[in-house]
């Protein structure tokens, strides 16, 4: 979600049965985005300029994933210097741009990238840690883990603070901040992930009414939550919402 109400994400394309990456301005207009030479591409941040953050998977072999960054029809690679394959998730009104990347066939870490320059983001010993999310403060939310269980994270300055919500048996992934500290994320499970509210400590269910379960995805400075929901005969739904 950016802060003019413009959702991306990404969608099986019927004709093709390609992943590809799409946006939805508020006014409910889809545009569908296969980065150049792709097998799959996917969009997942999004600033108020309307500049768009995400990776690709080559088509051809060793099919590496490459980070992206897209403003109207202009595309900028972002690779992490000497990595075999770099994810961007998100990036916040200054264009600071959070992702992940793989040091290791066994380790991926998280970075920051302000203005070119990279700065790492990686909970101590963890074998993975995914940046997922910034706020225009350089408050950035993610998830990290070095067995089946995963953790929230929220880094602030350089300091982790974990954020676990309760009766996750899988653990916790946080996937947006807003400028006011409000968080979203999901608390897995055996079988699904359930999405939640998290502010001031509290933990707040997403529920949307008649699905099986909801997912959260984001969260603007306008307090919009995106997410997906699951229905009962097995489709899903893309959703915005601002939760009560």
């Amino acid at each position: 979600m950016s802060d003019d109400d413009a959702v991306v994400g990404q969608l099986l394309d019927n004709s093709t049965l390609q992943v590809v990456a799409f946006t939805r301005s508020a006014s409910g207009v889809f545009t569908e985005y296969a980065a150049p030479k792709s097998s799959s591409t996917w969009l997942y941040g999004r600033n108020g300029s309307g500049v768009n953050a995400g990776f690709y998977q080559d088509s051809a072999y060793p099919e590496h994933i490459h980070g992206f960054l897209l403003q109207g029809s202009t595309f900028t690679a972002v690779n992490y210097p000497k990595a075999a394959n770099t994810w961007l998730f998100g990036i916040n009104q200054l264009e600071a741009t959070v992702g992940s990347f793989s040091s290791s066939a066994s380790v991926t870490k998280g970075f920051m990238r302000l203005n070119g320059k990279y700065t790492t983001i990686a909970y101590p010993s963890a074998q993975a840690t995914y940046a997922l999310a910034i706020n225009d403060n350089g408050d950035v939310v993610g998830t990290y883990a070095s067995t089946a269980v995963s953790n929230g994270f929220l880094w602030q300055n350089g300091t982790f603070t974990t954020i676990n919500a309760p009766h996750a048996s899988y653990g916790t992934v946080l996937l947006g901040v807003n400028n006011s500290g409000v968080i979203v994320g999901n608390r897995l499970t055996a079988e699904k992930e359930l999405g939640f509210i998290y502010d001031n400590g509290v933990f707040k269910n997403i529920v949307y009414s008649g699905a099986s379960y909801t997912m959260a995805g984001g969260i603007n400075n306008n307090g919009l939550i995106s997410g997906q929901i699951y229905l009962p005969a097995n489709s899903t739904l893309g959703f915005t919402a601002v939760c009560k």
